[in-house]
C-alpha cells in the first residue's frame, strides 16, 4: 500500500514542537550552568533560548486555525506578548523582579480576558474558590519572608493568578461536554501549570532553595504557555 510522500513528511506542528524542545533545552541549560555572578557562553545561551521559546510559542498561538474565536487568540497572544516582556526583565543582570512580576500581572489579566469569551467570571464558583484558597495559603506561608516593599504588588499578583487559574477551570467545567471542551481542557492545563511554576519560582526566590530549581521552573512556564497555545484551536473559527 503506497503513501504520499506528504503523508511520510512530519507536519509542521511536529517540527514547531521539536524547535520549543530544543530551545527550552537551550534556555535551561544556560541557566543552570551558567557561573554565578559572571557572563559566560552559557549565560549567552540562556539569554537568546529563554525569550525564542516564548515567541515560538506565541507564533505557534498566532498561526493556529481555526481559532477559537479571533477574540480568544488575540488575547491569549497579547498575554504571551507580555510573558515575553516579562522573561526579558527577569533574565537581565540587574534585578528587574517587580518589572518582570508587573509584566506577568498584565499577561495574567489578558489570559482573564480571553477566558471571559465564553464564560462568565466565577459563574461555577467551586473552582474559582479552590485556586484562590491555593493562592491565599501560599501568600501566607510566604509573607514572612516577603520584602515589606513587595507585599502589596505580590498580593495584587497572587489574586490575578489566582483568577485567571480559577477562571480556567470554570471555563473547562462549563463546556466539559460541547464544541469548546478540548479547547477549554487545554486552557485550564495551561492556567494551572502556570500557577505551579510561579508558586516554584516564589518559594524558591522568597523561601528556601529548591534543587534545580531553573529546571523546574521553565519546564512548567514552558509547558504552560504551550497548553494555552493549544486552547487557540477549535472547530469553526468564530469572531
Amino acid at each position: 500500500m503506497s503513501v504520499s510522500n506528504a503523508a511520510m513528511r512530519p507536519t509542521s506542528s511536529l517540527w514547531t514542537g521539536l524547535a520549543v524542545l530544543l530551545l527550552a533545552v537551550g534556555a535551561i541549560a544556560g541557566a543552570t550552568f551558567a557561573t554565578a555572578g559572571e557572563i559566560d557562553g552559557w549565560r549567552w545561551l540562556h539569554w537568546v533560548c529563554k525569550p525564542l521559546t516564548t515567541l515560538l510559542i506565541l507564533a505557534t498561538a498566532w498561526r493556529t486555525k481555526p481559532a477559537v474565536s479571533t477574540r480568544y487568540r488575540r488575547w491569549i497572544v497579547v498575554g504571551m506578548a507580555c510573558s515575553l516582556v516579562g522573561d526579558v526583565f527577569l533574565m537581565l543582570p540587574q534585578d528587574e523582579f517587580v518589572a518582570g512580576l508587573v509584566s506577568f500581572l498584565l499577561a495574567h489579566a489578558c489570559f482573564i480576558v480571553a477566558l471571559l469569551g465564553d464564560s462568565r467570571f466565577a459563574e461555577r464558583p467551586w473552582g474559582m474558590l479552590a485556586c484562590v484558597a491555593y493562592g491565599v495559603f501560599n501568600l501566607w506561608a510566604l509573607w514572612p519572608s516577603l520584602p515589606v516593599p513587595l507585599h502589596l504588588p505580590v498580593v495584587v499578583y497572587v489574586l490575578v493568578l489566582a483568577c485567571m487559574g480559577g477562571q480556567a477551570v470554570v471555563r473547562e467545567r462549563k463546556h466539559a461536554t460541547d464544541e469548546l471542551a478540548t479547547s477549554a481542557h487545554w486552557s485550564m492545563m495551561g492556567a494551572l501549570i502556570f500557577m505551579l511554576s510561579d508558586t516554584l519560582l516564589a518559594w524558591d526566590r522568597f523561601r528556601f532553595v529548591i534543587p534545580l530549581s531553573t529546571l523546574w521552573v521553565l519546564v512548567t512556564y514552558y509547558t504552560a504557555l504551550w497548553c494555552l497555545a493549544r486552547s487557540v484551536r477549535g472547530g469553526v473559527e468564530r469572531r
